[in-house]
């Protein structure tokens, strides 16, 4: 990869927007001409990487490729602010009671779709896919998360209360 290449990558990894070709030129002080074949050189060097080099026309931008873009929305764990749903807290205490448990088993007991909690759950680090079950399709089996403890304020699952209430650890 060539110097300008490099300065380039650097560029873009740097902007939170995509950057036209003339904006490149004029941070670089290089002619189009040399833009477009650092660019090229960039591209094949990103090519089987974690990022790829976006085009449109005349705009660049750096963005994660979508088969690892899962893995980086849970490592940055964006802080999902408001409070939960009661259809949330229902979908929250049948995956702590019943982990690992598929969808399937969650809509059945609440007995509505219940993707969307899900998701909701798993974007707040709630829930975690834990692994796979065995039926048709392997579905993903969800359980609870070290945040969840976090927020509930249980040392470990063992001190969840006794389903109905009846706590009587205590």
């Amino acid at each position: 990869m060539t110097e300008l290449s490099a300065t380039i990558e650097a560029i873009l990894f740097s902007s939170n927007r995509p950057l036209r070709v003339k904006e490149l030129q004029q941070a670089t002080d290089a002619g189009r001409d040399a833009i477009e074949d650092a660019v090229e050189a960039l591209r094949v060097e990103l090519d089987g990487r974690g990022v790829m080099l976006m085009r449109h026309h005349d705009e660049l931008h750096l963005a994660t490729r979508p088969e690892y873009s899962a893995a980086v929305r849970r490592a940055l764990r964006p802080e999902v602010t408001g409070r939960l749903s009661q259809a949330a807290y229902e979908t929250l205490a049948i995956v702590a009671y019943q982990q690992p448990i598929p969808r399937s088993r969650v809509e059945e007991v609440r007995g509505v779709n219940c993707e969307s909690v899900l998701t909701n759950l798993e974007l707040r680090d709630l829930i975690t896919e834990v692994g796979r079950g065995t039926g048709p399709g392997q579905p993903k089996l969800y359980g609870t998360t070290m945040r969840f403890l976090q927020v509930m304020g249980l040392e470990s699952l063992d001190r969840l209360p006794a389903p109905g209430g009846n706590d009587s650890r205590a």
